[in-house]
C-alpha cells in the first residue's frame, strides 16, 4: 500500500513539474563583428590579424559596392 501511494505521488509531481519555460535567450548581445574587434583591440598574440582581417572585408565591401553602383 505504502509504494502505491510513493508511486502516485511520485507520478503527480512530475506530471505538475513540466511546467513549459520559454526559449532561453542568448545573454550575449554582441554581434559577431563586435566581439571580433573586441578581441582585435586586446593585445592577445595573433589580435592584430583580426583588425586586418575586418579591414580587407571593408575594403572589398566598398568596393562591390562602388562596382554595384556603377550597374
Amino acid at each position: 500500500m505504502r509504494g502505491l501511494a510513493l508511486a502516485l505521488l511520485t507520478a503527480a509531481l512530475a506530471a505538475c513539474s513540466g511546467s513549459e519555460r520559454p526559449p532561453a535567450q542568448s545573454a550575449d548581445t554582441l554581434t559577431q563583428r563586435q566581439r571580433d574587434s573586441t578581441v582585435g583591440a586586446s593585445g592577445l598574440p595573433g589580435a592584430q590579424g583580426i583588425s586586418g582581417a575586418q579591414a580587407a572585408q571593408d575594403s572589398a565591401a566598398a568596393r562591390n559596392a562602388r562596382a554595384d553602383s556603377i550597374r
